[in-house]
């Protein structure tokens, strides 16, 4: 997916276009998680769609939720949504921060032959 080391660094309109992907493809994993969170807090809970938005952008931003889950189903839910939205803040991060690492690395690395 990268150059190796014994490649070049990619010129800078190249890094830009994937430091974009990787922007994109981490906001849609934002987006899906979201949805799902929203799917969820809608039918275990009935809440109307605005607050389940509010409840799951919440546990997505490491907040917690607004509304505190009444039914079993809602709180087993809740739980293993918020376990979920734990793991997807580091993998988010990680999707992002990829390439600037990697062109760091690769620019300390890389030996002009």
């Amino acid at each position: 997916m990268y150059e190796s080391r014994r490649h070049a660094p990619i010129p800078r309109a190249h890094f830009m276009r994937r430091l974009l992907g990787h922007f994109l493809v981490a906001l849609g994993l934002l987006a899906a998680s979201l949805l799902a969170g929203m799917a969820g807090y809608a039918y275990f809970e009935q809440l109307p769609w605005r607050d389940a938005f509010l409840n799951a952008a919440m546990l997505l931003g490491g907040m917690g939720p607004v509304n505190s889950p009444q039914s079993a189903g809602g709180k087993l839910f809740a739980g293993l949504y918020a376990l979920y939205a734990g793991l997807v803040f580091l993998v988010v991060l990680a999707i992002i921060l990829t390439p600037l690492i990697h062109r760091l690395l690769h620019t300390f690395h890389w030996e002009d032959e």
